[in-house]
């Protein structure tokens, strides 16, 4: 495995960005999180993407998004490792996606358990604290939520979440570290 600095760095600020995320939820809904609810929580988000350092996912994602590349190879071997990172990573909804052989029974979401659902948010919002405009969160997930299979209960628990991000920054609590 060839290691890319530009690739490493993105997974670090990646991964930092995340526990910004968290710890901002933390300060500002404490109750909501109750640590002693989700004793794996903080240990999930310190691990967060390690798999991204796998054999499985790092070739591929380092050439997908910084080899200046998208050849039919590289796009393949890119959606193989996206693959493989859904399917070992429960933060992300595909994870909960069940696509049945039976036609009768279709695809079925499943509920995903609550500290999934906060590290998920966490990893969504983590590309908003990067660059800077925390409410960037609200249109991406608008743009995307249509696309995204998610159990009834799930799909509450995710916008009753982000109804109160955006209550906390409306009120300005949005202060990005370095401000």
């Amino acid at each position: 495995m060839k290691m890319s600095k530009e690739y490493d760095n993105y997974i670090k600020e990646h991964k930092d960005a995340v526990m910004k995320a968290y710890t901002w939820l933390l300060d500002n809904y404490d109750d909501v999180l109750e640590i002693s609810k989700y004793p794996n929580l903080k240990v999930n988000l310190l691990n967060h993407d390690t798999s991204k350092y796998s054999d499985e996912e790092y070739d591929a994602y380092d050439k997908y998004f910084y080899g200046g590349n998208r050849s039919y190879a590289v796009v393949e071997e890119f959606r193989r490792a996206w693959l493989h990172h859904i399917h070992v990573n429960p933060h992300h909804w595909q994870y909960w996606v069940l696509v049945n052989d039976d036609p009768k029974e279709g695809t079925i979401a499943l509920d995903m358990p609550d500290e999934y659902i906060i590290e998920m948010i966490c990893d969504w919002w983590s590309f908003s604290w990067r660059s800077g405009d925390l409410s960037e969160i609200f249109k991406w997930y608008d743009d995307h939520k249509d696309r995204m299979i998610l159990h009834e209960q799930t799909r509450a628990s995710v916008e009753l979440i982000l109804t109160m991000i955006k209550y906390k920054l409306d009120e300005g609590g949005h202060e990005v570290e370095g401000d």
